[in-house]
């Protein structure tokens, strides 16, 4: 049996689950790897070889899909995934300012996870928000005509 160590679940049972679900094609793979990675935090490489063989789908194949879309990591991320963006709207509206507090904020560069892992700092392409740039989400939550002086307080209700 092998444990994911961030929530103690089981990485087969969750796989199953998932198989259950959304069904066994080449189709199902997308809904499977969101199911996975959602329940898991991340595609540990134990859930990508057990859907490979469960969907009798190459392992390259696999990886190339759950490479491929960001909502999907093949690495674990902290508990809160901050996706900052990083579009021209945003930039013009003074994202830059507020990426470089943030990191300086969280200590991190984007693609990093903090040694507590408690946050996971992305850049992404316009999320389709541009009117109240620059925007940030925290997890599903959108944070919209950001200012350096607000991160503090928006941070905070993430802290543990």
């Amino acid at each position: 049996m092998i444990t994911n160590i961030k929530n103690g679940l089981d990485v087969s049972t969750v796989v199953q689950a998932a198989v259950s679900q959304h069904g066994a094609t080449h189709e199902d793979l997308i809904p499977i790897l969101l199911s996975v990675n959602e329940q898991l935090g991340y595609l540990p490489t134990e859930a990508l070889s057990e859907i490979s063989h469960s969907l009798r789908l190459a392992h390259s194949e696999i990886m190339a899909v759950a490479s491929f879309y960001r909502m999907l990591s093949t690495e674990p991320r902290g508990k809160h995934v901050i996706q900052f963006c990083e579009s021209a709207p945003c930039h013009v509206m003074g994202g830059r300012q507020v990426l470089r507090a943030l990191q300086e904020e969280l200590n991190l560069e984007p693609g990093q996870t903090s040694a507590d892992g408690q946050w996971t700092l992305l850049e992404i392409s316009c999320p389709g928000i541009c009117g109240v740039g620059p925007v940030m989400m925290i997890d599903e939550d959108v944070y919209g005509n950001l200012v350096p002086e607000r991160l503090s307080e928006i941070l905070a209700k993430y802290r543990e």
